[in-house]
């Protein structure tokens, strides 16, 4: 327990280091939400400028390697990187390599060792070709977030892996043993992840529960609080997964990393290696998709902070509003109209359009329907 405290610590450090690197962030804002003093933040990066990660430990540490190493050592320092990542190939092993030897082996002498020692073949490197994907410019422009799919019920427990990808950065904002995929379950993970790292602009998810397309419309309980923290919804479209390719990319990781080769006790059990999975893969692991560099690299919190509580909805004078009715429907030139049950009890406001008879629906700043007064009911 010692042992897992002091990786704990070292990693909850070494994230507020990487998130303090990045250009434009408020490093007072930053403190508030990890819950640490600018003072302490200050000494901490006083010594990561210096030592790095090791100097983060409350204790000294042991260099991990000698600068001059025989080929001997060499092929064995790269066997037991293999040992430790099975799944790795010359290319992720190459980078941390590096920071071990200071004379390090080219990529192409580390894969010869791999296919030597018959950790690789050639049928499966083919399989392996990279491709060029869709990112948004920006950290917190787009987050993806998803159920894994994935549980575990015969130790008497359930644990259902909720994820949250940033787009950009691939950075994984939350990875979470969950024992439903209820609502408040989500609410409750997301307040969390939105109180340490911001809000983002608009998230994306699957057209499943709790977050899917329901009978009458797409809005839950769960988007429309998004909606009302000014988050944009979006859902990808039936039947395309790829949509959400980042959050299903790093659900592919996971799956090959870490569940397949564990078995877990409890949720709690779960949770914790989850927790050291994703410092991991946030912090040490070389992502292909962003020329090997780690996500944490490329992430900075979000400038916008979530509000305790729910902000009211500022419509226009110019808006007609409307309440829902506890079966999603509005009132309006004396006919009722379907919008969403995920708004009942709420108000909506109602804009004209240049075309006659068509009125715009907003829930907030966000459009989510439009009425057609000319359509026959």
């Amino acid at each position: 327990m010692g042992w897992q405290r002091v990786v704990e610590q070292v990693d909850f450090r070494a994230e507020m280091m990487r998130l303090g690197e990045q250009p434009g962030t408020n490093i007072r804002e930053l403190c508030r939400r990890f819950g640490v003093s600018a003072k302490t933040y200050y000494k901490w990066r006083g010594r990561y400028q210096v030592g790095g990660v090791g100097s983060l430990e409350n204790r000294s540490r042991r260099p991990q390697a000698s600068p001059k190493r025989s080929s001997k050592e060499v092929e064995k320092a790269v066997l037991e990187l293999r040992r430790q990542h099975p799944h790795w190939g010359a290319r992720k092993i190459e980078v941390l390599i590096q920071k071990q030897i200071e004379d390090a082996p080219a990529r192409s002498t580390i894969h010869d060792i791999l296919r030597r020692n018959g950790c690789i073949s050639e049928a499966e490197s083919l399989k392996h070709r990279a491709w060029q994907r869709f990112e948004h410019e920006q950290p917190n422009h787009l987050w993806q977030m998803d159920f894994k799919g994935w549980s575990k019920k015969e130790s008497g427990y359930r644990c259902e892996p909720l994820s949250v990808v940033d787009d950009h950065s691939r950075f994984a904002l939350c990875l979470e043993a969950c024992s439903d995929q209820q609502t408040q379950t989500v609410r409750d993970r997301l307040t969390t992840v939105f109180r340490r790292y911001g809000l983002p602009e608009q998230m994306v998810m699957d057209n499943g529960s709790p977050w899917g397309y329901n009978a009458d419309r797409q809005h839950t309980p769960l988007t429309t609080w998004l909606m009302q923290l000014g988050v944009k919804v979006s859902h990808c479209r039936p039947y395309h997964p790829q949509t959400q390719g980042k959050v299903e990319r790093f659900h592919r990781t996971l799956q090959i990393e870490l569940l397949q080769e564990n078995h877990f006790r409890n949720r709690t059990d779960a949770q914790n290696a989850f927790d050291r999975w994703r410092d991991f893969y946030n912090q040490h692991r070389p992502h292909q998709a962003l020329h090997m560099a780690v996500p944490a690299s490329r992430y900075r919190i979000s400038s916008r902070q979530f509000p305790e509580k729910l902000p009211l909805p500022q419509y226009n004078s110019t808006d007609l509003v409307r309440s829902v009715d506890r079966k999603g429907h509005i009132q309006f030139k004396s006919r009722r109209f379907l919008i969403s049950k995920g708004f009942r009890g709420l108000s909506v406001a109602l804009r004209h359009t240049e075309h006659d008879g068509i009125w715009d629906v907003f829930f907030y700043s966000h459009k989510i329907a439009a009425i057609n007064l000319l359509q026959s009911t």
